[in-house]
């Protein structure tokens, strides 16, 4: 699993779309597109903002750590209405 996925389920958790996010974080809507699709390595402080603007630190650090992509991605699903059912799959 790549950071990408990560970085777009918190996103998308938060309720930002990619222009939305970008504003906040000071950059262009291509770059998050970018590390959203493993193009570009975000660097540890914009990784950091991009955590704390999604409200997304737990989710961060435990990848940092090494757990399993898989289990990340259930715990954002397990947070975001409408997608009860697609936990029960992980």
């Amino acid at each position: 699993m790549e950071y990408g996925t990560i970085l777009k389920a918190c996103r998308e958790r938060a309720g930002f779309n990619q222009e939305e996010l970008a504003h906040e974080l000071h950059i262009q809507q291509a770059d998050v597109s970018r590390f959203e699709n493993g193009k570009k390595e975000p660097n540890m402080s914009l990784f950091q903002n991009w955590a704390s603007l999604t409200h997304s630190q737990d989710v961060l650090v435990a990848f940092i750590c090494g757990v399993d992509g898989l289990t990340i991605l259930a715990k954002i699903l397990s947070t975001m209405p409408g997608v009860i059912g697609l936990v029960k799959f992980f």
